[in-house]
C-alpha cells in the first residue's frame, strides 16, 4: 500500500469516529464525563471493553510472538478470565457500595489522605507510561508506513497522534469513549477475522496447526522458563486484577453501568469474549508465519512486532488486507489511548486536584486544561520512547505494569483483607521501596535462586513487599472496612 492510500483509510475511519464521538458526548456534563451518568447498558460496555483491552500492542505483538513463544500467551489469558471473575464479585460490589467516582477514593475511606493521594500518583505514572508505550506502537507503525515516506519527523507524528486522541474524548469523556470503543471493537474483530480469511484463501492451511510447535499452548515441563503454565496463569490473574480492577481507566467504564449486577454481567461477558478475540490473534500469527515459510519470505532478523504490518501492507496479499490491517490497528490503538486519556484526566482532576468541590462551570474549565495537559505529556513521552525503544513492546508494557501496579495491588489487598490501621504518612516510603527491592531481586534471581528467572510474577513479589511494608506501619488499632 502507498502512503497516500493508508492516509486516506485513516482519515475515512476518523471521520466516522468523530461523528460517533460528537453524537455521544455533545450534552455530557461532568458526571457524564466521569461516569456516563451511570446509565450505560452493560452489553454495550462489555463490547466496548474489548476495544480498550485489545490495544495496538496486542494487535501487532500477539501475532508476532507466535514463532518464539507459540500460543503460550493463552495461558495468561486464562488467568485474565479468573481475575475478571474475582473483580466482578469482590471489587465491583465494593466500589458501587461506596459510590466512587474514582476508585482510589476507597483508600481515603479505608486509610487516610496520604494513601489516597499516593495511589492516585501511582496510577498517574503507571497509566501515563503504559498508555504512552501502547500509543507508541501506532505512532511507530504510522511513521514507517506514512509519515516517514512523506518526510514528516516523528515529533510531528506524535503531536498529531495525541491530538487525534484528545479530539475523540475532550467533549464527552467516558460517555463518548464507550460508544466510540464499540465502533472500534467491531472494526477490530471484523478486520482480524477477514485477515485470517484472506490468508487462508492464499493457500495456507490450518490442517497442520495441531501438530505444529508454533501452536503449542500449555507448558508444564520447566518451572524456570517464563512460559511455564503456573507462572503465566497466576501472573494473568493478578495482572488483570491490578491493571483492570485497580485501574481507573478500565473501571471507569465498568462503573458507568446502572448498578453493580449489570456491571458484573459486563465484566464476565468481556472475559469470555476476550478468550475468543485473543485466540483469533494467535491463529492469525500462526497463519502469517506459515505463509512466510511456504513462500520463502525471509523474516529473520525482524522483530515479532513488525511481522504483521510487514506482510499485511507489503503487497503479499490483496490490497484489502492492508486496509483491514490499518483499520483494525488504528481502532485498537486509539481505543486504548482514548480511554486512558479520559481516565488520567478523571483521576488527576478528582483525586489530586479535588475538582469535585467546585461548581459545574469551574469543574469544566479545570477539566479542559487537565485534559490538554495529559495529551501534551503523552506526546512528549512518545518522543522519549521513540529514542529509547529497543525491546518487544508487549513485554515492555507488562514489565512496566509489574513494577508500577504492584504497590496498588498490595495497598488494596491490605485494605480489604485486614482491619488494621496504619501510620499513613509513611506509605510513600513503602510504595517506593517495594519496586526497588523487587528490581534488585529480579536482577539477581538467576544467580540467587538456582537459575530461576522472574517473568510477570514480579508483580506478586512487588505487591507482597508492599503488603509486608504496610504491616510494619500497623498501629495496633483496628477499623471496620
Amino acid at each position: 500500500m502507498t502512503p497516500f492510500y493508508i492516509l486516506l483509510t485513516i482519515l475515512a475511519y476518523f471521520a466516522i469516529l468523530f461523528a460517533v464521538s460528537y453524537a455521544a458526548g455533545r450534552k455530557a456534563d461532568s458526571a457524564g464525563f466521569y461516569s456516563g451518568n451511570r446509565q450505560n447498558n452493560w452489553a454495550l460496555v462489555a463490547m466496548s471493553t474489548i476495544g480498550a483491552a485489545i490495544s495496538g500492542v496486542t494487535f501487532v505483538s500477539v501475532p508476532g510472538m507466535v514463532q518464539g513463544a507459540a500460543f503460550s500467551y493463552m495461558q495468561m489469558v486464562l488467568g485474565f478470565t479468573v481475575g475478571q471473575i474475582l473483580i466482578a464479585y469482590v471489587l465491583i460490589p465494593l466500589f458501587y457500595k461506596l459510590n466512587l467516582t474514582s476508585i482510589y477514593q476507597y483508600l481515603n475511606h479505608r486509610f487516610s489522605t496520604t494513601s489516597y493521594k499516593t495511589s492516585a500518583w501511582i496510577f498517574f505514572v503507571s497509566k501515563m507510561l503504559g498508555a504512552s508505550v501502547r500509543l507508541f506502537v501506532v505512532s511507530a507503525v504510522l511513521q514507517s508506513l506514512v509519515f516517514g515516506p512523506l518526510g514528516i519527523p516523528f515529533w510531528l507524528n506524535a503531536l498529531l497522534t495525541t491530538a487525534m486522541v484528545y479530539l475523540i474524548t475532550f467533549r464527552g469523556g467516558v460517555k463518548s469513549v464507550v460508544w466510540t470503543d464499540l465502533l472500534k471493537t467491531c472494526c477490530l474483530i471484523f478486520s482480524v477475522a477477514l485477515c485470517i480469511w484472506f490468508v487462508l484463501r492464499s493457500g495456507v492451511s490450518m490442517s497442520g496447526m495441531g501438530d505444529s510447535p508454533m501452536a503449542r499452548t500449555f507448558f508444564f515441563d520447566n518451572p524456570k522458563e517464563p512460559t511455564f503454565f503456573w507462572k503465566q496463569f497466576l501472573a494473568g490473574i493478578f495482572l488483570v486484577i491490578a491493571t483492570t480492577g485497580l485501574d481507573q481507566d478500565m473501571m471507569q467504564r465498568t462503573l458507568s453501568c446502572k448498578n453493580y449486577k449489570e456491571s458484573q454481567k459486563n465484566m464476565i461477558t468481556g472475559a469470555v469474549l476476550q478468550i475468543f478475540v485473543i485466540g483469533l490473534f494467535l491463529v492469525l500469527g500462526y497463519l502469517l508465519y506459515t505463509y512466510a515459510a511456504a513462500n520463502d519470505i525471509d523474516l529473520s532478523g525482524m522483530k515479532g512486532d513488525d511481522v504483521f504490518p510487514y506482510l499485511a501492507t507489503g503487497n503479499y496479499f490483496p490490497v484489502i488486507v492492508g486496509i483491514l490491517f490499518i483499520v483494525g490497528f488504528i481502532a485498537a490503538a486509539y481505543s486504548a489511548a482514548g480511554s486512558a486519556l479520559t481516565a488520567l484526566t478523571t483521576s488527576f482532576s478528582v483525586d489530586i486536584l479535588g475538582i469535585q468541590k467546585h461548581d459545574e462551570a469551574k469543574q469544566k474549565t479545570i477539566r479542559t486544561y487537565v485534559h490538554i495537559a495529559m495529551a501534551v505529556i503523552m506526546a512528549v513521552l512518545l518522543c522519549v520512547i521513540y529514542v529509547l525503544n529497543d525491546d518487544a513492546i508487549i513485554q515492555t508494557v507488562y514489565k512496566v505494569a509489574s513494577y508500577t501496579y504492584g504497590p496498588l495491588l498490595g495497598m488494596f489487598c491490605f485494605g480489604m483483607f485486614t482491619r488494621m490501621e496504619i501510620r499513613d504518612k509513611w506509605i510513600p516510603v513503602v510504595v517506593l521501596a517495594a519496586p526497588v527491592i523487587t528490581w534488585i531481586i529480579d536482577a539477581h534471581s538467576v544467580v540467587w535462586f538456582n537459575g530461576y528467572a522472574f517473568s510477570h510474577e514480579r508483580l506478586l513479589l512487588n505487591a507482597l513487599l508492599t503488603f509486608v511494608g504496610m504491616l510494619c506501619l500497623a498501629t495496633g488499632k483496628k477499623k471496620d472496612n
